[in-house]
């Protein structure tokens, strides 16, 4: 932990105290509550936190956030009550945690896009809170859940809430929608801080508020709104997203560095992303443009035999890890202090078809032309439309079905999300205690994170995407560049949810919320670009590449003597010059949970197969 921004939450009793000690090994800062007894602790640079007192209250922002420490004082001063401590940053742009206490009371939360979490756990007899779950794991001793690692082979966004299903035991997330209340006898509740919008706005109106919305999350990235410098870079990759964010950075007074990744697809003459990159940035003529040459960028799965620093977690963003490593290094040598990049346009501004199950229901005849618009067959929407199962019913149907052959034809695709599969080399052990976990969140019927299947699908993708943005970031700020996406700023997610569904993403449109609000400051071309090549062609590049490499790996892999994957059955699977993509896109998964063990120190890897072997 030592080197990397961490923090720890106390709650202000003598028991508090006493977890303190558990944690100062590791930590370089603490800040006391009023009655000096250990607040936070941890690590933070300085210019990452902004602290403020007002009597015996008190409230930290730690992360992107354009205020300063007197304005924050005064923002608290008109606080008298835990429960009105959001309006301390209301109206705030940017990405944080919201730490607070007052009346010995104390207040934890993170951001509504996961970007940035809260963990706890009991230390020390009291309940602490944390920005990182493998602190709490550290100090606790927690072993490995085996069953939950066996859950995290299935795909990130498989179902709600398995997200939050940790892989330490004893060790639990706070939904991103909910805050920790520490009282000072060391009890913990949860409770509501943030509710997803009604989707009401129509697209005119909606488009002004993700306007607004994303040039305030971005000039809190640029100097000025931000303490991290004066030069920022941004990805470019020819997307409306990634363009969108460039030419709203190139508004700024500071210096803007942008860089394109060639893609494994591009033609002789430069095609597809590479040429709508290259009009952006004769666009952009203040900017300063760098292109990563296909035959420069490391293609996907390199890297993973190398020695690597313990990961918090299983990461998502396993296969990218020497392309990540390259350009962040590049950037660095560029001058940026803080990197810009696109994730979470997709999941913000493109609709899953679900919203027809919620517009057919309200608007009829707006959904029949819809319906003909998606192309799907009658019978099958017919079939989809009059489905009114339950979320946790769906959770476990879902839970009985892991070991099925995937559905072909993108069935059921107006439900609560795609059925999750676990991959063809998961053994019969892993596929039981990945049912188990499964069915144990069924059981307690868990509500979907909005009663309309469209708003559900966008907010827990827009989650996903900002778990994955967080991971990206404990990697790149180890090299030395944080990162940032602004569509992840909850603002954002907020105005964008804000719209019609129908209209926030209607079929043969593309992106039209995105490209409406981006009107007047992105040139029109921009907005209306075709559809972007998918990743099939990196992904078979990088396994031509690296397929030796991988074998290698699986051939000693600690999965397999946890018993959870068969190597044989994964080596049949990666072997031929083109296997299926479907049968293959589950390798990343895999590869995140093996890479992830090989990372534990070695009790945390003695416990894990101490475990497996039971």
């Amino acid at each position: 932990m030592r080197g990397e921004p961490w923090f720890a939450v106390l709650p202000d009793g003598a028991a508090g105290a006493a977890a303190a000690g558990a944690l100062r090994p590791w930590a370089s800062g603490v800040i006391d509550h009023a009655s000096g007894r250990p607040w936070l602790v941890g690590e933070w640079p300085c210019d990452q936190i902004r602290h403020a007192r007002a009597g015996s209250a008190q409230v930290a922002v730690l992360g992107r956030c354009p205020v300063t420490t007197a304005d924050l004082a005064r923002r608290l001063d008109r606080i008298r009550d835990l429960n009105e401590v959001e309006r301390v940053v209301a109206g705030l742009p940017g990405s944080f945690h919201l730490i607070a206490a007052v009346g010995g009371r104390v207040r934890a939360r993170g951001s509504a896009s996961a970007v940035r979490r809260i963990f706890q756990a009991r230390v020390a007899g009291v309940t602490v809170a944390a920005s990182r779950s493998d602190v709490l794991a550290t100090v606790t001793g927690a072993p490995v859940d085996e069953g939950v690692l066996a859950a995290r082979l299935l795909p990130y966004c498989a179902a709600w809430p398995l997200q939050q299903a940790g892989v330490w035991r004893g060790v639990t997330g706070v939904p991103p929608d909910h805050c920790l209340i520490l009282e000072p006898d060391g009890t913990a509740t949860l409770r509501r801080w943030w509710s997803p919008p009604e989707p009401a706005l129509p697209l005119a109106e909606g488009a002004e508020a993700v306007r607004d919305a994303l040039v305030a999350a971005v000039g809190s990235c640029a100097k000025g709104g931000s303490h991290y410098g004066d030069t920022i870079s941004a990805d470019l990759s020819g997307g409306l997203d990634s363009t969108a964010l460039c030419f709203l950075a190139g508004r700024g007074s500071g210096r803007l560095v942008t860089i394109h990744r060639q893609g494994a697809d591009i033609g002789p003459s430069g095609s597809g992303d590479t040429v709508w990159a290259r009009r952006a940035a004769a666009a952009l003529p203040n900017a300063r443009h760098l292109t990563a040459g296909r035959d420069d960028v490391p293609p996907w799965f390199g890297g993973l035999t190398e020695p690597r620093q313990a990961l918090e977690e299983p990461p998502g963003w396993v296969r990218d890890t020497a392309r990540i490593a390259y350009v962040t290094d590049r950037l660095i040598a560029a001058g940026s202090y803080l990197h810009l990049t696109g994730v979470g346009g997709d999941e913000l501004f493109s609709v899953q078809p679900s919203y027809l199950h919620d517009l057919v229901r309200r608007r009829p005849l707006t959904a029949l032309a819809h319906l003909r618009g998606h192309r799907m067959p009658w019978w099958r929407a017919l079939r989809e439309l009059a489905e009114r199962d339950s979320h946790a019913a769906w959770l476990a149907a879902c839970a009985g079905g892991l070991s099925s052959e995937p559905a072909s034809g993108g069935a059921l695709a107006l439900t609560w999300g795609t059925p999750p599969r676990m991959p063809v080399w998961a053994t019969g052990q892993a596929v039981q205690a990945a049912r188990g976990v499964l069915s144990g969140i069924a059981d307690d019927e868990p509500p979907p994170l909005c009663r309309r299947r469209a708003q559900h699908a966008a907010l827990l993708q827009a989650r996903t995407a900002g778990a994955g943005l967080r991971q990206v970031e404990q990697a790149t700020v180890r090299l030395g560049l944080p990162y940032a996406a602004p569509y992840l700023d909850d603002a954002v997610i907020e105005a964008a949810l804000s719209v019609r569904p129908h209209e926030r993403g209607a079929p043969g449109l593309r992106k039209p919320l995105l490209a409406a609000a981006m009107d007047g400051l992105v040139p029109r071309p921009f907005l209306g670009r075709p559809p972007r090549s998918g990743p099939a062609a990196e992904f078979y590049a990088g396994l031509r590449r690296h397929r030796t490499e991988l074998m290698d790996l699986f051939s000693s892999s600690l999965l397999a003597r946890l018993g959870l994957i068969d190597p044989a059955a994964l080596r049949a699977a990666l072997t031929g010059p083109r296997p299926p993509l479907h049968a293959v896109a589950p390798l990343s998964r895999t590869l995140a949970c093996e890479i992830w063990l090989r990372s534990l120190s070695g009790r945390e890897r003695m416990s894990a197969m101490a475990i497996g072997g039971r």
